[in-house]
């Protein structure tokens, strides 16, 4: 029985970089989460200990810091493909690069009725992501791009319902017409290319979009609200081509109160952690 080496990628998980915009005395902040990793023909590290091929994860973490001052961070979708494309120029053996982004957002502190120059504190909400994939060199370069957001938290008080389900022996759920429905959503979108598209203008339609679709749209069940939300994305923003989702259902519990004798009309409900139902779904162009 033959033995041989199997797919392999290497790089550096969660290079923390912050980048400070000093141009004028109102400071701006950028702050990502980076990780970088390689993928080719790297079996001689593997099978005979030769790291000549080898781009050392320091030099992709060093890389990282130094093109956020050279290049800037304009979007992290700008700043992953400028860092992609920088990898394969410096590894010969490498056949694709992916960077793999979260940008944590931060609001400027209200100091008499006015944001704060130089002063900031961390937002609260979804946290933005970017994956991005170069492959091959020159001419023969590809870019992939798949812009996200997770930690979305959503909550409706009213307008879903869960009911006409499929029932056995073990089935204790009761139907309902009027529930909660919530969800910590995680989105990720493909775009069908990566020119010409203005990535932060993007990142902010798609989020509204999706929250404006969660918002007004009656759900009878969280699969289609989720792909209603999709949908909407797809006919709003013509550069995607397919968007993803992941999104644990949060139950919200009515809790019995009459053994105190007080009436609970849906007002007073026990919020779950766990378990939870967990609904993926893809909504793609035909």
């Amino acid at each position: 029985m033959g033995i041989s080496l199997g797919a392999n990628q290497y790089g550096k998980a969660e290079t923390r970089v912050v980048r400070i915009y000093r141009d004028t005395a109102r400071h701006d902040i950028v702050d990502l989460n980076v990780s970088t990793s390689l993928r080719g023909d790297f079996s001689a590290a593997h099978t005979a200990g030769d790291q000549s091929g080898v781009l050392p994860t320091d030099t992709q973490k060093n890389t990282a810091f130094a093109y956020a001052k050279s290049r800037g961070v304009a979007s992290p979708e700008d700043y992953a493909i400028a860092l992609g494309t920088r990898f394969l120029a410096a590894s010969p053996k490498a056949a694709s690069a992916q960077v793999r982004i979260e940008q944590y957002a931060w609001d400027r502190i209200e100091v008499g009725g006015a944001g704060h120059d130089h002063a900031f504190t961390r937002r609260g909400g979804p946290v933005r992501t970017a994956v991005v994939t170069v492959s091959g060199r020159g001419a023969d370069r590809t870019v992939k791009v798949v812009a996200g957001l997770k930690d979305l938290a959503l909550l409706k008080s009213t307008g879903s319902e869960f009911k006409g389900f499929l029932k056995d022996r073990y089935t204790t759920l009761p139907e309902t017409d009027d529930r909660i429905l919530a969800t910590s959503l995680v989105a990720r979108w493909r775009y069908g290319g990566a020119s010409g598209v203005d990535w932060n203008k993007a990142y902010d339609t798609v989020q509204a979009t999706l929250l404006e679709a969660f918002a007004t749209r009656y759900s009878r069940a969280l699969q289609e609200s989720l792909y209603l939300m999709g949908r909407a994305v797809l006919e709003t923003c013509e550069q995607v081509a397919e968007i993803s989702f992941a999104a644990p259902n949060s139950h919200h519990n009515l809790v019995d109160l009459s053994p105190f004798g007080i009436e609970n009309n849906g007002e007073v409900f026990h919020a779950a952690d766990r378990p939870y139902g967990l609904i993926e779904a893809s909504v793609v162009r035909d």
